[in-house]
């Protein structure tokens, strides 16, 4: 069964039916700035929030998250609530605000420093302050107190997102037993022996357990969770049902691989206005004449950005003849720069492209371009059609969604896909060529491959990977995850 927006919307229409459904997530969908022409709004950067937000337009509802922008308070009502999309409102978003102690402590300190690196192993330590762990809880009861309000006492269905909010789903158990609660864990899910390290891992667990169904991008994580859980804390798990009993409870542990929205990006990427646009950036005096290859991701160590411009480095090293015949654009935003380690890897990622391109650099000519700059979906995409190739060289990533942006964008059926084997993406798209982030040479190689890649290949591995991407796109990750839901009920 394909799935699409309009058959979600039927699903959730019968399967909701008069009952309340509430999304909970830290990102927010828009976020509200001020501008010489008032107030305006972006999207932010977040693949979690790319995910949410066409189910959400199809569905309707109320999102829950944290209101971080400047202005966002200045467009709420008395109830902290504003209707959205702001041009075509579909669902309600509630905001919740929290102080910079509260931020710093849950946000930067106990999720991104500690439960961050513990989940991606890319031998980076995680920090437990106690501190940190108190602000996590407090604002968990915080965003507990919201879904009880917006619940207002009637039935409803609660799909929470992600490893910042692991205590809520106990915490709205213990309010609302009779309200259906499913979380989606964004990022990998550690072995349990990476999971010791963490001195609050039995909360961790039991609020997790709070679920009626615990979602992860793919079969090993959730092996991993129940292996972590049967080894920690007094339960039943079942490894035939994927499913932990605990507390008279049982909660159920699937895989729903997270996808995107194939049609909407291939409208997009199908547009005049993008292909004017993509015309022009292969235009840029930069690029034009020469083969362009595309990465772009938040600058975090886990993404693997120092390691692709090795990868470019000893590219050109190995094959020589493409000085000055390739460039390659390293685009997005700085992410968490208030954590010491993102802004010292900010720092390294900038110093490595100094020296790659000091080395190589002919008249006008450098190997890398980058831009630590936020885009518009509009403006991904354009690049990505542009592009004769993408690299994603994630060191460990729950799915990827940047890897199927990439595939949706190609309308052309044309470009090659680099793809980290450490990534869940490349259990879906072995059609792209994997490369090991560690692996250099490897990896050089493979550059060298995709660029001198027949044509027939190249449409022949897109084309796949696009009908993959078609059939398992974000409605129908949403739709299997609200079917387990309604077993519940």
């Amino acid at each position: 069964m394909n799935w699409n927006k309009e058959m979600l919307k039927g699903f959730i229409e019968k399967a909701v039916a008069d009952q309340e459904f509430i999304v909970v997530s830290c990102r927010e969908p828009y976020l509200h700035q001020y501008s010489n022409e008032g107030i305006t709004y972006i999207n932010p950067a977040s693949g979690m929030a790319s995910a949410i937000m066409p189910i959400m337009t199809a569905c309707g509802g109320t999102w829950i998250a944290y209101g971080a922008g400047e202005a966002d308070r200045d467009v709420v009502d008395e109830h902290d609530r504003i209707a959205v999309p702001p041009d075509d409102p579909k669902y309600t978003l509630r905001r919740i605000w929290l102080s910079k102690e509260e931020e710093e402590g849950f946000y930067y300190g106990y999720a991104n420093e500690g439960l961050w690196p513990l989940s991606h192993i890319v031998y980076s330590r995680p920090t437990f302050r106690e501190g940190d762990w108190q602000m996590y809880r407090l604002v968990n009861e915080k965003f507990c107190r919201a879904v009880i309000e917006e619940l207002g006492g009637r039935p409803g269905f609660v799909f929470i997102q992600d490893y910042h909010f692991a205590l809520l789903p106990r915490l709205i158990k213990n309010e609302r037993p009779d309200v259906v609660v499913a979380q989606f864990w964004h990022i990998p899910w550690p072995n349990r022996e990476a999971f010791r390290v963490c001195p609050h891992g039995d909360e961790i667990l039991d609020g997790l357990l709070g679920n009626d169904v615990l979602g992860f991008h793919l079969r090993y994580h959730c092996l991993n969770f129940l292996e972590t859980v049967n080894q920690n804390i007094e339960s039943i798990v079942n490894y035939e049902r994927f499913s932990v009993t605990c507390h008279g409870r049982e909660s159920l542990v699937r895989a729903f691989p997270i996808s995107i929205d194939f049609d909407s990006l291939s409208a997009i990427a199908a547009s005049p206005e993008i292909e004017a646009r993509s015309a022009a950036i292969r235009g840029d005096f930069r690029v034009r004449g020469k083969s362009l290859g595309v990465g772009i991701d938040r600058v975090d160590y886990t993404k693997g950005i120092i390691e692709r411009f090795t990868a470019i480095d000893r590219f050109l090293e190995k094959f020589p003849d493409f000085c000055e015949k390739f460039v390659f654009m390293q685009m997005g935003p700085i992410s968490r720069i208030n954590i010491p380690k993102y802004r010292e890897y900010n720092d390294a990622v900038y110093h490595v492209m100094l020296e790659i391109n000091e080395k190589w650099r002919v008249k006008d000519w450098r190997p890398i371009i980058m831009q630590k700059v936020h885009l518009s979906l509009e403006e991904v995409v354009a690049h990505y059609r542009a592009a004769d190739l993408c690299i994603v060289s994630s060191i460990h990533d729950g799915m990827n969604l940047v890897a199927k942006e990439f595939v949706a964008s190609r309308v052309d059926e044309d470009g090659v896909l680099l793809l980290s084997q450490f990534t869940g993406a490349s259990r879906e798209l072995p059609e792209a060529l994997l490369i090991n982030p560690l692996a250099v040479d490897q990896f050089a190689e493979q550059i060298h491959r995709a660029l001198e890649m027949p044509v027939e290949e190249r449409r022949g591995r897109m084309r796949r990977m696009r009908g993959k991407i078609e059939r398992n796109n974000v409605f129908r990750w949403a739709g299997h995850i609200l079917e387990e839901m309604k077993k519940q009920r």
